[in-house]
């Protein structure tokens, strides 16, 4: 746009010279083509724009994605499509939404994250209307508590001024400060504004390895008693989730006002991966890598992963988190099966 004002600039002089229609034309020219550089699709097509307040998230290409590359979580993908498109969908919501994914470490908590950031905003964690918090990285001092919640609160802020669509992605939440996520309770609650400032369409997410072993117990014990997995609910789990991180000092949300005040809208259960879901993880990295899938490589991987209890050896205790790792030592054999097949 700078530039068509700086070249009309430039032709004023000439176009004093011509007829007056001439110049009125010329004028209304470089004023349209203004305008349309100026136009927010085009804008946005080359710059990264905060959604609009009509844009829908598509739920059929979302579900795809869930169910193509999360394994083993049919409780997780429920709930969090539900969640997400009800919230999306709802144009006046009465707060943020908020939810607490909970799970041993490999289970796919920070994988379901990515997928919805980047169905929010296309960038993904590259987009700079989603942020991400990792405890350990950005707060690291028990003494400091005081200033990252100040530091916390304005940069919530500021972000969410800047794009009322925010995400903001708390990892490692077992290892937060006690009370340092209670510093954004007033971002989360029912309140219309806060400073001037609307949070309610903001996203918050928090990743915890936090009543990883509840979960897991229920799990077994559906196991023990001949039920699928496929059968668990979230009323099974959710109860006894939210007052275990609530009671567990290591959770991150030990007495928090945020349970207390119901302001955590699902507490989601990532339940321990089995023998069949490690392989199906092995397959997508596999395919990801543009390796020919040999099931012979993706049984080996599989048989290299530990798995608990120790008698019956049900679910993986890493869930997928090493598949990367232990495919790497494949990596001769899989590029020559995959070099003959081609």
């Amino acid at each position: 746009m700078l530039r068509v004002v700086g070249l009309l600039g430039l032709l004023l002089p000439g176009l004093a010279a011509l007829e007056p229609l001439s110049v009125g034309l010329a004028i209304g020219v470089a004023s349209a083509l203004t305008g349309y550089l100026s136009h927010p699709r085009f804008y946005c097509s080359y710059v990264e724009c905060c959604p609009s307040a009509g844009r829908r998230l598509n739920a059929t290409a979302l579900k795809l994605q869930l169910d193509t590359k999360l394994f083993g979580q049919h409780l997780a993908k429920e709930v969090v499509l539900k969640a997400v498109m009800g919230f999306s969908n709802n144009p006046s919501p009465k707060k943020p939404l908020m939810l607490s994914l909970h799970g041993w470490a490999g289970t796919g908590k920070n994988f379901l994250s990515q997928i919805l950031a980047e169905h929010i905003h296309p960038a993904g964690l590259r987009s700079k209307f989603v942020h991400l918090f990792l405890a350990t990285l950005h707060f690291p001092h028990h003494d400091q508590v005081k200033t990252y919640k100040e530091q916390l609160q304005n940069w919530i802020r500021g972000n969410v001024s800047a794009c009322p669509h925010s995400v903001f992605i708390f990892d490692e939440m077992d290892k937060m400060h006690p009370g340092l996520i209670d510093a954004i309770k007033p971002f989360l609650d029912y309140y219309e504004q806060v400073d001037g400032v609307s949070y309610r369409k903001a996203i918050f997410i928090f990743l915890s390895n936090a009543g990883g072993d509840l979960i897991n117990k229920a799990a077994l014990d559906f196991w023990a008693s001949g039920k699928r997995r496929e059968e668990i609910q979230l009323k099974d789990l959710e109860p006894m989730l939210s007052v275990g991180v609530f009671n567990n000092k290591n959770s991150g949300l030990w007495h928090s006002s945020l349970i207390d005040r119901n302001l955590i809208d699902y507490f989601v259960p990532f339940l321990p991966l089995e023998h069949k879901h490690v392989k199906m993880c092995v397959r997508a990295e596999m395919i990801a890598r543009g390796y020919t899938v040999d099931e012979n490589i993706v049984q080996a991987v599989a048989d290299e992963m530990t798995f608990f209890p120790k008698e019956q050896k049900i679910y993986s205790d890493k869930g997928c988190k090493t598949v990367q790792a232990k495919l790497d030592i494949h990596e001769d054999i899989v590029m020559r099966d995959t070099k003959a097949k081609g």
